[in-house]
């Protein structure tokens, strides 16, 4: 699936949480705690990206502290939980940004996501969203969704604007 060309400005990319930067997965406790599986390539994938001038951001349906807590320990600061409306959420993120929608990107797994999905720059998905949600992906990666997606579209949006390498050079010393 080629990649539109815009996919070398894009200078915010905000992700959804379940079956994105989880697998998906709701794991409660008896007394009501929840859990998630969060991946720690996504994890360094996410901090390189940043690291390469790219703003983040999550945007999702649920509210949970295990994400409060991911978020603060990814150094993502722009966290949307409860959010209903994902495409008002993008919308203030945008303003707060000063950027034009063709300059984001967004990573969806479900219907919910599609009104910000159309509406951007570049979205992308995951191999086990809904046949509609991936139609209307520029990109569906390879691996599954908390398992590796996110490190994927990462280097992936670094390798199209220049910056990968330079992200990678501190481990190839």
């Amino acid at each position: 699936m080629p990649l539109p060309p815009k996919i070398k400005s894009i200078r915010l990319v905000a992700f959804d949480v379940d079956g994105v930067l989880t697998d998906g997965g709701l794991y409660l406790s008896d007394s009501g705690d929840e859990f998630k599986r969060f991946n720690s390539l996504d994890g360094h994938g996410l901090k390189m990206l940043r690291a390469s001038g790219v703003e983040l951001a999550i945007i999702t349906g649920r509210r949970s502290k295990c994400v409060e807590l991911r978020a603060k320990n990814l150094g993502i600061n722009r966290l949307y939980q409860g959010v209903d409306d994902k495409w008002e959420a993008m919308q203030s993120l945008l303003a707060e940004t000063k950027l034009a929608p063709e300059a984001a990107a967004f990573m969806g797994d479900d219907v919910i996501d599609l009104p910000v999905m159309r509406r951007v720059g570049l979205a992308l998905s995951v191999p086990a969203a809904p046949q509609l949600v991936r139609d209307h992906a520029h990109y569906v990666s390879q691996r599954e969704g908390g398992r590796g997606a996110v490190r994927e579209v990462c280097e992936l949006i670094m390798a199209a604007q220049g910056t990968l390498a330079n992200q990678l050079a501190p481990y190839l010393k």
